[in-house]
C-alpha cells in the first residue's frame, strides 16, 4: 500500500545528529529498506520535516521504518496512506 510518512525531528536531537555525521546514516539506512518512490524535505511548525511517499509491503514493516527515527532522532511520525492520480480515478469508478 502506498503510504506517505512524515517524519518531524527534534530539534536538539538533530542538531546532534548533524554534528555527529548520522543524521544522513540514518535517514539512508531507512531508505535504502523502503526505496521511497518520492521524498521532500522542509520545515513545519518550526522542525525539520520529511514527507516520503513508498510501498508500504506490511503492516509489521512500520517499527522498523519508525524506530530509527524514534531512537536516533527523537522524531514525531505518521503514517498515511495515499494515492496518486490513477488510484483516485480507479476508485472513483467503484463509486
Amino acid at each position: 500500500m502506498r503510504m506517505m510518512l512524515t517524519v518531524q525531528l527534534d530539534t536538539e536531537k538533530a542538531n546532534e545528529a548533524i554534528v555527529a555525521k548520522t543524521l544522513a546514516d540514518t535517514m539512508k539506512s531507512v531508505f535504502e529498506r523502503i526505496k521511497p518512490e518520492a521524498a521532500y524535505f522542509g520545515a513545519v511548525d518550526g522542525l525539520r520535516t520529511g514527507f516520503v511517499v513508498f510501498d508500504l509491503k506490511e503492516p509489521s514493516d512500520i517499527p522498523s521504518i519508525a524506530e530509527p527515527f524514534f531512537q536516533d532522532l527523537g522524531a514525531r511520525i505518521s503514517f498515511m496512506p495515499v494515492m496518486n492520480f490513477d488510484d483516485v480515478q480507479a476508485g472513483l469508478q467503484k463509486v
